[in-house]
């Protein structure tokens, strides 16, 4: 064997050495891939991934976590967040314009934490206007140098100029940053190279903004935007580079058409008819729909003076997202837990859980949306939301039963992290 063969057998051999091994005792344990709930188990994590799952007794080795007087669940899953973007929705429709790259990335770094302990150790960070942004922060929590939940992320928005996914509300002469236009695209052609562009440059998918937008000011949900060729040109280009497109649609049409173009999940679908629920169905799409949202923006955009354009489309959108919502849970539709946190602040992602009940769903199924179900849309089945061997050691720790109060969800006491404790109940 060669020199360098030997020093590297020599450092693989210490890595396996040293692999660190913890154990967490679960009082209560919820299993989503089976749909059940089991009492005091043992939790083997080594080197960042669950080893074995079985019935308690005292370990010979490694450090244990003792949670036995807890439910211990996997970690949650967000499949709509904008944490990356930091600073959130206000009564400033320009707001993104007012902090510098440096500011907002300090931002979001700060979100990532909050996410983080709120139980949500996995989001998918649906879009940002100031580009690639989400990118940086992503790779940051990557090398351990900002404490955050694991990310996928989009880079920027494809949109049509001045729409749903641009900046607006500022003064005509007000001049916008390129990087906050990277995703901007005139026609399929262009849509294509931008989707090349994102990819090349870090995203894991593609965002689309195939419809209006409630917070946008110009810009109607009901609206298409980009057109349904454009929306395929980008969804061709991305599966051929081995990615997605997700695609931001309120309205009836725009859903169709980006379920057509082959967009993998519909952002919101507020508007969706029976024929959008019934495509989605046979299509396989998931639906990705916040209805906890519709409420905060009523009470606080009401109280803090939000544009009355915001006011009016979210008011026109709120029930008729819900009954939609609950029309797909009795169809069967695949139903992920996404709930465009920074329209409200991050780290309350765990409210919507209550309206996914509320609107339909049993707890279970309102867990597996945020666990199973959104890990098989992330593509990342094997790696996260469950706790069965192979799977990172993401986990969370609430008091009492989420499935006799999913409320609970909302007040998460213990965090770990690939095997790491990152939150620890307060005594």
């Amino acid at each position: 064997m060669k020199p360098w063969g030997l020093v590297l057998a020599a450092l693989l051999t210490a890595t396996g050495a040293c692999a660190e091994t913890v154990y967490v005792r679960a009082g209560r344990l919820v299993d989503p891939e089976r749909g059940v709930v089991e009492t005091d188990r043992l939790i083997k994590v080594v080197d960042g991934r669950v080893a074995a799952v079985g019935a308690w007794a005292p370990p010979a080795d490694g450090r244990l976590i003792d949670w036995s007087a807890y439910t211990v669940l996997p970690g949650l899953l967000d499949m709509h967040t904008h944490v990356a973007d930091g600073y959130g929705t206000t009564s400033d429709p320009a707001e993104p314009l007012k902090h510098s790259a440096t500011a907002t990335i300090l931002k979001g770094a700060e979100t990532a934490r909050v996410t983080l302990h709120a139980g949500f150790t996995t989001v998918r960070d649906a879009g940002v206007y100031r580009g690639l942004s989400d990118v940086a922060l992503r790779d940051a929590i990557e090398a351990g140098q900002v404490d955050g939940p694991r990310m996928k992320v989009a880079g920027a928005y494809i949109t049509v100029p001045g729409g749903g996914g641009a900046v607006t509300g500022a003064a005509p002469d007000v001049v916008i940053p390129a990087d906050f236009k990277l995703g901007e695209v005139h026609g399929p052609a262009e849509a294509r190279d931008r989707v090349r562009y994102l990819l090349q440059q870090g995203a894991d998918f593609i965002k689309l903004i195939g419809t209006g937008a409630v917070l946008a000011i110009g810009s109607e949900p009901g609206q298409l935007e980009l057109s349904e060729e454009e929306m395929k040109a980008a969804c061709d280009e991305a599966a051929a580079r081995g990615a997605y497109c997700i695609a931001h649609a309120h309205g009836a049409a725009g859903i169709k058409a980006a379920i057509r173009a082959g967009a993998r999940s519909i952002e919101h679908a507020s508007l969706i008819d029976d024929e959008g629920i019934a495509l989605a169905k046979a299509r396989g799409v998931w639906l990705d729909m916040d209805i906890y949202d519709g409420d905060w923006i009523d009470e606080v955009g009401r109280r803090e003076g939000w544009p009355a354009e915001y006011l009016r489309k979210n008011t026109e959108t709120t029930e008729l997202q819900r009954q939609g919502f609950r029309k797909a849970v009795k169809a069967g539709v695949k139903l992920s837990y996404g709930t465009d946190a920074g329209v409200y602040p991050h780290g309350l992602n765990g409210r919507q859980f209550a309206y996914m009940v509320g609107y339909g769903m049993t707890p279970m199924q309102a867990i597996q949306s945020a666990t199973t179900v959104a890990a098989a849309l992330l593509r990342a089945g094997a790696d996260v939301g469950a706790l069965s061997p192979g799977h990172y050691g993401d986990m969370i720790a609430v008091s009492g039963d989420p499935l006799a109060d999913i409320a609970v969800l909302t007040r998460v006491a213990g965090v770990i992290k690939g095997g790491r404790l990152v939150k620890t109940p307060a005594p």
